[in-house]
């Protein structure tokens, strides 16, 4: 039986770290292998933070950041082939996403900014690097995300029910796979960002370990409307968002009329706000069928959140992407593996009723191997 391995690199908008999936894509249907993940060195993150919370960074820093990133996505391919008993030449092509630091698809001029050396990458791994997905779809007038809405499509869809993936990372984005639709994918707002920003800044915890804090807090509706009522909310599809618009500033901004707060009914009020944002979207489906929710992301292990969606969507039957073979985790790394592999066999990776764009193009810069 052949195989043809690719790996696939995901470090998103929580900073956790970097998510590593084996995807195997030498037989008739994709296959999963295995995955691993390996935290963001402290060091790098609070450069990362410092970055994403202002905007601001001179060229020098940059340059060291992207540099950094791209040392550690190498060691990080490197320590997992030797976890796998695997020789670089085992694998076809990595696929990686880059740390994004600024999207901004709006505008006379929209871009978006992933960084990470991936002539490094490929240096330090020998392996051959696919990346830069987004900007082809951008330079056919799309947003550029979400990229993740072809892969799911591919695995997930299903003729006799509707299907939605929901991924909750730093944000939220769905797929919505509906049968004779076109396929739909876009952000829906904050996931697990904001959760993540209030408590470090004051518990000093880098993340809500089983919403063991929001459980100690109570929602505050008067916050919850306030948090709700923001434009981006009401921008109908194609749409794309980051920690360039919810982030730290934003929520502080919003608590001014709410200075009484304690900060534990905060977080009760963000789990119930990313909960909310999530269901207002899935409200604008339309199908006769009945509806599965799919969640993946490190939103999926936060119990609270997904009490609150089951309890929101009582017509939904509502689980996590293992129950189909993939761990919630290991998702979006598995999807660049993917957009490596179609962009390897020249294949169309992008969505125009997903992003916008004018035409399907196969996405990602390719940075051979030496």
């Amino acid at each position: 039986m052949s195989t043809a391995y690719y790996i696939g690199i995901m470090s998103g908008t929580s900073l956790d770290g970097v998510d590593l999936a084996l995807m195997d894509f030498g037989q008739s249907e994709p296959r999963f292998v295995t995955a691993d993940f390996v935290p963001m060195p402290e060091n790098l993150r609070k450069k990362l933070t410092a970055l994403l919370r202002t905007g601001e960074v001179n060229l020098q820093q940059l340059g060291e950041i992207d540099h950094q990133l791209g040392l550690l996505y190498g060691d990080c391919v490197n320590q997992f082939l030797v976890k796998q008993q695997l020789p670089p030449e085992s694998i076809i092509a990595i696929g990686c996403h880059g740390q994004t630091i600024w999207h901004a698809p709006q505008g006379n001029f929209p871009f978006t900014l992933q960084i990470g050396d991936m002539h490094l990458l490929a240096a330090k791994t020998q392996i051959t690097v696919i990346a830069d997905f987004r900007r082809k779809d951008m330079a056919y007038g799309g947003q550029g995300a979400p990229l993740v809405p072809a892969f799911h499509q591919a695995l997930f869809a299903d003729e006799t029910q509707g299907t939605v993936v929901l991924n909750i990372g730093g944000i939220s984005n769905v797929s919505c796979l509906i049968p004779n639709q076109p396929v739909l994918g876009y952000d829906v707002g904050p996931g697990n960002t904001l959760l993540d920003q209030w408590i470090e800044k004051h518990q000093q915890q880098r993340y809500d370990k089983d919403a063991a804090w929001a459980r100690t807090g109570q929602v505050c509706h008067q916050l919850l409307a306030d948090l709700l009522d923001e434009p981006f909310f009401h921008l109908a599809p194609p749409k794309s968002t980051g920690r360039e618009l919810f982030n730290l500033l934003w929520l502080e901004k919003k608590l001014q009329k709410h200075t009484a707060l304690l900060p534990q009914n905060v977080q009760a009020t963000l789990v119930e706000f990313t909960a909310q944002s999530i269901v207002n979207a899935l409200m604008t489906i339309h199908t006769s069928l009945p509806c599965r929710l799919l969640v993946c992301g490190g939103g999926a292990s936060n119990p609270l959140l997904m009490e609150r969606l089951i309890a929101l969507l009582p017509q939904w039957h509502v689980t996590t992407t293992e129950a189909f073979g993939l761990h919630p985790d290991d998702v979006e790394a598995a999807a660049f593996a993917w957009l490596a592999y179609q962009r390897l066999q020249g294949l169309p990776s992008n969505l125009p009723s997903v992003t916008g764009a004018q035409r399907t193009v196969s996405l990602g810069a390719i940075f051979p191997k030496p």
